[in-house]
């Protein structure tokens, strides 16, 4: 190796196994028994596709209000 230069070193991932007791681990110190299993345990509510969203969102809209609220 010449001097300057640097040397990179083969990374590996983690199998989900080593991930999730590392994570857990973390999250035990950092939070403590009670606070990590809230966190696990938080809801995670589905996401909308955009499109599905935005029609959503278009229904709901009162037109005139909507024009009167950009026209300010």
């Amino acid at each position: 190796m010449r001097e300057g230069e640097i040397k990179m070193r083969a990374s590996r991932y983690l199998s989900e196994k080593e991930m999730l007791q590392k994570g857990i681990d973390v999250l035990l110190d950092a939070l403590g028994p009670v606070e990590t299993v809230r966190f696990l345990n938080i809801s995670r509510d589905k996401r909308i596709e955009s499109v599905k969203r935005h029609r959503m969102w278009q229904k709901s809209l009162k037109k005139d209000d909507f024009i009167n609220e950009i026209v300010k």
